[in-house]
């Protein structure tokens, strides 16, 4: 199956009561670029931590978000990190790259049902950020990696833990996701599928991230989440 490319109409979703969004460019665009500051913090964190220069740090840390989802799994696992304080360094960022969006507020606001924030990043990061969209007050929850047990997606228990405790029908539920490999459960779950892409000439993608169109895991495809939400309304 080939991913949809055109807006949808509203019968496409019009089974959907619970509406899914990752955070980072998925509600903010990928040109934003909140990561490569939270990148860049990581890498020191690692460097710091276990005594690499900062090559040798990039390097594990990437190796880590790899093998593990994130690069705190990786280092939870063969280092024992606390990952509060991880997570608290990698999070000190500035936010004001990310600019206020009233038509993305308008729709998520009209979408009918409840709207949650999904994502392997910190509770206080999804609102900072999402404040700044302006559309924090229209979210039912925050489900975050503290929440997750700091289990990342794409893993399968991280998704049955979110629907369990939000008691989610998967089957009339929707997700909105940058990555690929995030949809892969939510697809086998039943719930409609969404991978928001880059503006055309962006740059910033790693091969493993870029969008398949035989990929069969994904329903539709949109680089405007404001567009693609008002053609469901």
């Amino acid at each position: 199956m080939t991913a949809e490319t055109s807006l949808p109409s509203k019968a496409d979703f019009a089974h959907v009561t619970d509406w899914v969004f990752d955070l980072d460019n998925t509600l903010y665009p990928h040109h934003v670029d909140l990561f490569a500051q939270i990148d860049r913090n990581m890498t020191s964190y690692v460097a710091d931590y276990l005594g690499l220069d900062y090559d040798e740090a990039r390097a594990l840390q990437k190796k880590y978000y790899h093998e593990h989802g994130t690069t705190l799994a990786g280092l939870m696992h063969h280092h024992g990190v606390d990952p509060h304080h991880f997570l608290d360094a990698a999070h000190k960022i500035d936010y004001s790259p990310v600019l206020a969006d009233a038509d993305l507020a308008d729709a998520i606001k009209a979408l009918p049902g409840r709207k949650f924030i999904f994502t392997n990043g910190t509770v206080k990061h999804a609102q900072a950020a999402a404040r700044a969209l302006g559309v924090l007050d229209h979210f039912e929850d925050i489900f975050d990696i503290v929440a997750a047990d700091f289990v990342p997606k794409p893993a399968n228990a991280t998704y049955d833990k979110f629907a369990s405790l939000h008691r989610v029908d998967t089957k009339h539920a929707a997700m909105f996701e940058d990555l690929p490999r995030n949809l892969v459960v939510p697809r086998l779950l039943g719930m409609k599928t969404v991978l928001i892409l880059p503006e055309p000439g962006y740059k910033g993608l790693e091969r493993w991230e870029e969008h398949n169109e035989d990929d069969g895991n994904i329903d539709f495809v949109t680089n405007k989440l404001s567009e693609f939400l008002k053609a469901i309304l």
